[in-house]
């Protein structure tokens, strides 16, 4: 899939013209994914026309509003690869700086959509806004296309126990250890990739040694607490515990991100890991001795034998 970066001004369009969406898109969720359905339906539609994603390089409010900014689902890394995976034919980054955020509806549609990526047809969600401060609605979007040459279509919102999926939502079940309602709401299982370093050497000293990752500044973590998951080491899926915390048996301040991999012993460090988080099976808490914490991990790992196994 190709992925058109920097200036719009110097963006080839497709010689067949676009069908597009615009957004942020983080989580690329069931929301999303509905958007993307409906695109792809019309750009076949349409004669096979290319199907894009235009979207940003970082959330706007990282730009408008720094300390609003939300910790992301994605990167935009796995946000290309997750259009990637759904058909798109590119996807359209839009550098979120000062002069991007002081567009009108009209540059926007006039330099972006259509002069940049040929614009036939845009799909965008009913509420979508856009221009400075969402001054453009799907009204507006609408009378520019009358006069730009592509139509607009609008799609409602995916609800689920009537509520909109929203990425909002999706980041609140991830802060609260709600790895299956998260899951329901992406289409997927929440995942969250790190490089794995040194740590404290805790887990071996007590029998259980984990990957310890560095996770990326600005992204979603699920809380505090042991969860069953999967690590995909170059592909392969390994079942593990992860747990997440200051571990305060120990009275350590720093968090950490730690996997213990099960029937895994292999150096790893500084290779990528991704951990494929299933479900949470206990909060974090303090134990009176190490021998009641080792016993406690026990459990944990039986646990997710059984659940992973299951899988």
């Amino acid at each position: 899939m190709k992925v058109l970066r920097g200036d719009p001004h110097a963006w080839e369009p497709p010689e067949e013209g676009s069908v597009l969406t615009v957004g942020v898109f983080d989580g690329v969720h069931l929301g999303h994914r509905r958007i993307g359905a409906s695109l792809l339906e019309e750009a076949e539609q349409r004669g096979g026309l290319a199907a894009g994603i235009v979207t940003f390089d970082r959330h706007p409010l990282a730009t408008i509003s720094p300390t609003e900014t939300p910790d992301l689902i994605t990167t935009l890394d796995e946000q290309v690869e997750q259009w990637t995976v759904l058909g798109m034919n590119f996807v359209a980054v839009l550098t979120f700086e000062e002069g991007v955020r002081s567009m009108t509806p009209a540059w926007f549609a006039e330099t972006v959509l259509s002069a940049g990526l040929g614009a036939r047809h845009i799909v965008v969600g009913a509420g979508f806004r856009f221009g400075r401060d969402g001054a453009g609605d799907v009204a507006e979007l609408r009378v520019l296309g009358d006069k730009l040459g592509f139509t607009v279509g609008a799609v409602e919102l995916v609800e689920m126990s009537d509520m909109p999926v929203s990425s909002t939502q999706i980041r609140g079940a991830i802060a609260d250890g709600e790895m299956e309602s998260a899951a329901r709401w992406l289409g997927r299982r929440f995942t969250r990739a790190g490089v794995v370093i040194p740590g404290a050497n805790r887990g071996a000293e007590i029998g259980f040694a984990t990957a310890n990752l560095a996770i990326q500044a600005g992204l979603a973590v699920p809380g505090h607490g042991v969860y069953a998951a999967f690590a995909v080491l170059d592909g392969e899926r390994l079942p593990a515990v992860v747990n997440i915390g200051t571990r305060p048996t120990f009275d350590d301040t720093g968090e950490v991100v730690e996997a213990h991999l099960l029937d895994f012993d292999q150096d790893i460090y500084g290779r990528s890991l991704i951990l494929e988080f299933v479900k949470r099976l206990r909060g974090e808490r303090r134990f009176e001795s190490v021998e009641d914490l080792v016993d406690q991990i026990g459990r944990d790992v039986a646990e997710a034998r059984a659940l992973l196994g299951a899988c």
